[in-house]
């Protein structure tokens, strides 16, 4: 494998529409543009302490170059920029918004596709606002570890590369109450086909800016989506919809695993379907739709996890409205937003199909699954357990998934045992086992998981890491080896932990 060093890199974004050069002062508007160059702040102290070696192997990359995957010189060929984009935040418009501590150093052809590599908290860009453009060690462990953790589920993401330590302390106030604090700073590089989002087409949109948002748009499709054009409203018809099934399909593979996003922003929204900005997500411990991880939404929970569904639309329809100025027609966009509907649908009933072990959904079979979601919420009842287990058992017996409950004696047995019954007999006492076992998981990043990881991390001990980047690399596996460390239910010190279920955006 080819050195960092020696990589031919590439740098097509946008090269149509002119970017600003480097840039230095206050944050300011940049009208008229879709990113500006912009060079990553060097670490006085880089150190590699993670490394995806899936990633580099795709990559062609040997395990090297801690000093540019931490914001050092960008080696020849290189590019680097910073994306300008808007978005819709807890459904307001928000403006301009942009890679405020994103950096992306270009491209790379791996020989069967072109790959952007990005470093996240490398430093101050036109788009940081008055923030600094680092990032802490905690937040880039949360983001290594489960971008590569969902990869294995088999849920569409962003991928990582590395985790570096810059050798720098980075002020920040986790839960935004005042109570700021030093914390070791790090740097995470994370791979997509782009970083391109609903809000890098809303900012031309709806500021009116026709001419850079078509733009974006052709280049989008050209370089990004080789079976579709962007001609006429037909073809502008058939692409939308190919953004809108992979974010329906995406957000169906967050249901069936028990991910809670946190803050589905319309600028958090990527274009391929790709889950991307790992901050306060979390992992549905309790099987409870209404819960989201995000202190931010503790009020209005716009982003809990029975919401997701209809938050895609929401977005879909915010992005839809902002390619409207390029249609003849645009009342045609309707269609786009009707057909993520039924295709998260078909992708639901398909989900849950397979989570119970039959072998096509059935109209009938919706009644059973209302019932059972119900009674998964009547006591606190651990999801990632419960399924698993119950790929397993052998009889209609709800006491052969009692492990799956925090408080045993609180089981309303009779009622369980009748969906038990009905269950059995849907799957006619022959459930698909191995479909099952393959939907759904044993092991996920369950944040009190990462939270261990963070705490040895920042004593200088990366073996929790390591050891789960390891085991989150086969999640459907049964690892006995793990499972009386890690194939367990929230432990208590857990329940009000900062970091386990308390997030904020600076998680």
């Amino acid at each position: 494998m080819g050195q960092l060093s020696s990589l031919k890199w590439l740098n097509r974004f946008l090269s149509e529409t002119p970017g600003d050069s480097q840039v230095s002062g206050p944050p300011r508007q940049v009208p008229n543009a879709c990113w500006s160059r912009v060079l990553p702040t060097p670490a006085p102290d880089p150190k590699l302490r993670l490394w995806s070696e899936e990633m580099a192997e795709q990559l062609n990359l040997e395990k090297s170059g801690a000093d540019v995957l931490a914001g050092g010189v960008p080696v020849e060929g290189m590019d680097a920029y910073a994306q300008r984009y808007g978005g819709h935040q807890f459904g307001n418009w928000a403006g301009q918004l942009g890679d405020g501590r994103a950096i992306t150093l270009g491209e790379i052809d791996t020989g069967m596709e072109v790959l952007e590599i990005q470093l996240k908290g490398a430093g101050k860009t036109p788009y940081s606002r008055f923030a600094d453009g680092k990032a802490v060690l905690r937040s880039s462990i949360r983001e290594f570890l489960c971008s590569e953790a969902m990869y294995h589920l088999g849920v569409p993401t962003t991928r990582a590369l590395a985790l570096v330590t810059t050798g720098e302390d980075v002020m920040r106030d986790v839960m935004y109450d005042g109570n700021r604090e030093l914390e070791p700073g790090a740097v995470v590089s994370r791979i997509a086909p782009s970083f391109i989002r609903f809000g890098s087409f809303q900012i031309h949109g709806l500021m009116g800016d026709n001419v850079t948002l078509k733009s974006l748009l052709e280049h989008t499709v050209s370089n990004h989506f080789p079976n579709s054009d962007v001609k006429n409203d037909d073809e502008i018809l058939e692409w939308a919809k190919v953004v809108a099934k992979s974010t329906a399909e995406m957000i169906a593979h967050w249901m069936r695993v028990g991910f809670v996003h946190g803050v589905m922003n319309t600028d958090n929204m990527s274009i391929h379907g790709l889950t991307i900005d790992y901050g306060p997500y979390g992992w549905l411990e309790d099987y409870n739709p209404g819960w989201t991880p995000n202190t931010t939404d503790s009020t209005h929970r716009r982003y809990r996890y029975g919401n997701q569904p209809q938050i895609g639309a929401w977005n879909i329809a915010r992005f839809l409205e902002s390619i409207s100025s390029l249609m003849d027609e645009p009342e045609r966009l309707r269609e786009v937003l009707e057909f993520y509907i039924s295709t998260y649908e078909k992708s639901n009933d398909e989900m849950w199909a397979a989570k119970l072990g039959f072998s096509d959904f059935q109209e009938a079979d919706a009644e059973l699954i209302s019932e059972l979601n119900i009674l998964l919420q009547k006591v606190e009842t651990d999801m990632t357990i419960f399924f698993r287990e119950l790929c397993h058992i052998d009889n209609p017996d709800i006491s052969k998934l009692k492990f799956a409950f925090y408080d045993e004696d609180s089981i309303p047995t009779e009622e369980w045992n009748l969906w038990m019954a009905k269950w059995w007999q849907r799957v006619q006492a022959k459930p698909n086992r191995e479909v099952m076992l393959k939907t759904n998981p044993k092991y996920v990043l369950r944040n009190w998981m990462a939270q261990l990881a963070i705490d040895a991390a920042e004593k200088e001990d990366y073996s929790v890491c390591e050891e789960l980047h390891n085991l989150l690399k086969f999640p459907y596996e049964e690892q006995t080896e793990f499972e009386e460390e890690w194939y367990q239910k929230r432990p208590e010190w857990a329940r009000n932990r900062v970091g386990c279920s308390m997030l904020s955006c600076s998680s």
